[in-house]
């Protein structure tokens, strides 16, 4: 099965693509850090965002999406942003057919490490464990979004 995992954002935004069968471990395809401008009016960073997950779907057609639910923020407006971008990345599961799978960041982290109380070194450090073909110069973001694939994997075994 081939997923697409996302740790959501708009200024970063981390995306993977990752594959696993019955007989072979979890497989890093494809993954990046989709960076916005500050620049730009939130709008245009949402639509850049889109396009740019979009074109992922279309390359590496994958079977569901793994998403980390909104956690509560501090700062309001930067968690309405956040709310509004997976409000577009969940339409695109949609408009592709895909399933849509949450998962809290405490979800995450016990299904990575077995402690949802874990730091963000140790879940990085699980990850390179856990993944093939990670890539050498992986960003916070993309390895947060291989960990949401994985949790992906850890809760849905019915699925393969």
């Amino acid at each position: 099965m081939r997923i697409i995992s996302i740790d959501p954002g708009y200024e970063r935004l981390g995306v993977a693509i990752i594959e696993k069968t019955r007989t072979q471990k979890e497989t890093v395809i494809y993954s990046d850090c989709i960076r916005t401008s500050s620049d730009l009016v939130f709008e245009d960073r949402l639509h850049q965002i889109g396009n740019s997950i979009e074109r992922i779907l279309e390359e590496h057609t994958p079977e569901a999406l793994a998403i980390e639910n909104l956690f509560i923020s501090n700062n309001q407006k930067t968690a309405m942003r956040v709310a509004e971008v997976r409000g577009v990345l969940i339409y695109l599961a949609k408009k592709f057919n895909l399933s849509v799978k949450e998962y809290t960041p405490l979800q995450i982290k016990l299904a990575v490490t077995g402690d949802g109380k874990s730091g963000k070194d140790q879940v990085i450090r699980m990850v390179k464990m856990l993944v093939k073909n990670i890539k050498d110069k992986a960003l916070d973001d993309e390895y947060d979004a291989i960990a949401i694939g994985l949790a992906f994997f850890a809760y849905e075994k019915q699925i393969l």
